[in-house]
């Protein structure tokens, strides 16, 4: 999820108990505030800002299971020879690009599709029309335009570092879980060889 998503949320949650710490009256307001046509194409105005951040969590969403079998199979690779290795590696992340070119639209769309009834009603029921004008206004600023545009130049930047700073104490950590982890599976599967009927 992206962090404009997450500031529209986040706003979502906060600016009720905001209103609600000045004016208590309006923050019951605004929980069962009435929709009006004005109010209807704010929260519309919000979903299309919301559009690649919706796009983006849908896509990590369709990601997902791929990369989550491409790591387990990253670790039975490690059992074959080398020489063997890189064509299968080779195409099985051709397999799971072709299910993420497959998936990813399909998730999208369906989040794009999904955004009015879900977040949008949520906007809708406990924002009042002026908060959302608010949440617009700071959603468009061009000071969070230019913050959204460093976002990935940020994430490389802090996720580089911590790479470097951590790796050499995780490495010995992820190391220890792998040699667990195979031990338990060549324990487990000699038992299951040793206990199966033989032919």
């Amino acid at each position: 999820m992206t962090k404009r998503l997450v500031l529209a949320l986040a706003l979502a949650a906060t600016l009720p108990a905001m209103a609600q710490k000045s004016a208590p009256a309006s923050a019951a307001a605004s929980a069962t505030a009435p929709s009006s046509p004005a109010k209807k194409a704010l929260v519309a105005k919000v979903l299309q800002i919301q559009q690649p951040a919706i796009e983006n969590m849908a896509r990590q969403l369709a990601e997902q299971p791929a990369l989550a079998m491409m790591q387990q199979v990253a670790v039975a690779l490690q059992r074959l020879p080398a020489d063997k290795r890189q064509a299968l590696a080779k195409d099985l992340q051709a397999d799971a690009k072709k299910y993420a070119d497959e998936a990813t639209p399909i998730v999208r769309d369906r989040a794009v599709k999904l955004a009015p009834s879900t977040v949008g009603a949520i906007l809708e029921q406990r924002f009042t029309e002026d908060e959302l004008k608010q949440l617009v206004a700071i959603l468009e600023s061009p000071v969070n335009r230019k913050y959204q545009s460093l976002n990935q130049d940020m994430q490389r930047s802090l996720g580089e570092k911590l790479v470097t700073e951590t790796k050499p104490l995780v490495e010995p950590k992820v190391r220890a879980l792998e040699q667990s982890l195979r031990k338990r599976l060549e324990t487990a599967a000699a038992a299951s060889a040793a206990s199966s009927p033989k032919q």
